[in-house]
């Protein structure tokens, strides 16, 4: 092979890097999705008090700085002395209210900007044609209104935190400040901005298309990077159905059997553990009773999808019997789905919104409970992108000692690396030449999962992308980059 044109992994946060290995014949033989940022933010926390966590730790990130913020609050309350039970239904509400909206918006931010080009023109689409812009050349209405709803959203986090990005909500045992009435007619009278019953219905619609979508592309949208896999994710403790802010651990195996049945939160220590390859940055977590080869698990959409029961709200409920009833209710390991689960879960999360909306408690001054010191907090939540640990403990002068993050995209690690290796081998093996259109592949395998990868290596500065081909004497005979 004398040539590779290698095109990098764009439309995702962050960057990596891509190995592919050749035999003696020229055929793949392994392929790495390596992250290569450095991960230092449980480190430089360490020293803080433990109150300035949940502001902090949003740092990590610009597009789900409201699911670290969470987390950590979360955390932060029980080395405050509080279990979740424990705050006001007003703060609860609010914090609910402002995670939903984060969802919302990042799901719209992915599907629309990142991941509905490689949907709207295919694989063979020409790398300049990859591109919002050309999503809304193409199709201005589905445009406007994918920017409308990530708006939406943006402005439920900037009403309740103070600003879109890095503001503050959360703080030990509740929230800053409620809700006024101006703030919540904002999003229900639909004068300045479309209101919470448009988002339903544009919603709905954007449902439909993929549905819609699906029937058309079934084949390759149902083969395309499959694999068996585990999923994880949090389900409602009472009726285990899909839950977001606080819920009970479950995941399944490839074919629908319990591997972690329920567990607390809390408890999570008990049942994961992390290793470290001396090719990433980026961690391997992993079920400990099932051990590193066959405890890993996807998170993020899919897989809540294939661990609940069912949905609390009633036209997420619908949409989620259609998806179930495609494979049959046994588990969906098909990457391709991770749209269609992430729509259904933006319906949800706009059914919730309303609810919450229309709830008088959020506008209660009661937001704000105490407790007595402990020495250890933890926080779990369902990031965007899947679910996401913050664990910290702190000394007695309440300075953090120590602090362990699992986010939600070290969880697909492993599943990445799969996908990679199902392009490199079904797609790109034998290949004469790597051209643009087949590399493209990669990247919509490593897209679906929406993946942050400055979320899980905590970078300090930026990167470039850079993908490297060996041959099978592990001599290196083709690389790009792009900083």
């Amino acid at each position: 092979m004398q040539k590779v044109i290698i095109e990098p992994v764009t439309r995702v946060e962050g960057h990596g890097k891509v190995t592919i290995h050749l035999d003696e014949e020229g055929r793949v033989k392994d392929s790495f999705f390596h992250i290569v940022e450095f991960r230092g933010f449980e480190r430089f926390i360490q020293g803080r008090p433990y109150w300035e966590a949940p502001m902090l730790v949003q740092r990590l990130c610009g597009i789900c700085p409201v699911s670290h913020h969470i987390a950590a609050a979360k955390a932060i309350d029980q080395l405050a002395g509080l279990d979740p039970v424990d705050l006001s239904p007003t703060a609860t509400k609010i914090r609910r209210l402002l995670h939903y909206g984060q969802i919302f918006q990042s799901h719209a931010l992915h599907f629309f900007y990142l991941a509905s080009p490689d949907l709207l023109f295919g694989l063979e689409a020409p790398a300049e044609q990859r591109n919002v812009v050309a999503v809304a050349i193409s199709n201005k209405e589905l445009a406007r209104k994918g920017i409308t709803m990530r708006k939406f959203g943006q402005e439920i986090i900037r009403v309740i935190a103070g600003k879109r990005i890095h503001g503050i909500a959360a703080v030990p045992g509740g929230v800053h400040k409620r809700m006024s009435i101006e703030d919540r007619d904002y999003f229900l009278t639909g004068k300045d901005l479309p209101n919470v019953d448009t988002m339903i219905e544009w919603s709905s619609e954007v449902v439909d298309f993929i549905k819609d979508y699906h029937e058309k592309n079934a084949p390759w949208l149902d083969s395309f990077a499959s694999y068996p896999s585990g999923h994880l994710g949090l389900v409602n403790a009472d009726d285990g159905s899909l839950e977001l802010y606080d819920g009970r651990l479950r995941a399944i195996d490839a074919e629908g059997k319990r591997t972690l049945d329920d567990v607390r939160d809390v408890d999570y220590v008990n049942y994961f553990a992390e290793r470290v390859e001396p090719w990433t940055f980026l961690k391997f977590p992993y079920l400990r009773h099932l051990g590193r080869d066959d405890g890993w698990s996807r998170v993020g959409p899919l897989a809540r999808l294939n661990v609940c029961d069912r949905i609390s709200t009633p036209l997420a409920q619908q949409e989620f019997k259609i998806f179930k009833e495609y494979t049959g209710g046994k588990p969906n390991n098909h990457t391709m789905h991770f749209h269609w689960a992430r729509l259904i879960e933006m319906l949800h999360c706009a059914e919730l919104m309303k609810a919450l909306l229309h709830d008088e408690d959020i506008l209660s001054d009661d937001i704000l409970r105490k407790g007595h010191r402990r020495p250890e907090g933890i926080g779990i939540v369902e990031a965007p992108r899947g679910t996401l640990i913050h664990h910290y403990q702190a000394d007695e002068k309440g300075m953090i000692n120590r602090c362990n993050l699992i986010v939600s995209t070290t969880h697909n690690n492993e599943p990445m690396n799969r996908a990679v290796r199902w392009v490199a081998n079904n797609v790109l093996d034998g290949k004469p030449e790597l051209t643009d259109t087949l590399l493209n592949q990669v990247e919509i395998a490593i897209r679906a999962y929406d993946p942050c990868l400055s979320c899980a290596t905590h970078a300090i500065g930026q990167m470039p992308l850079h993908v490297t081909l060996y041959n099978h004497k592990g001599n290196i005979i083709d690389e790009r980059t792009k900083s």
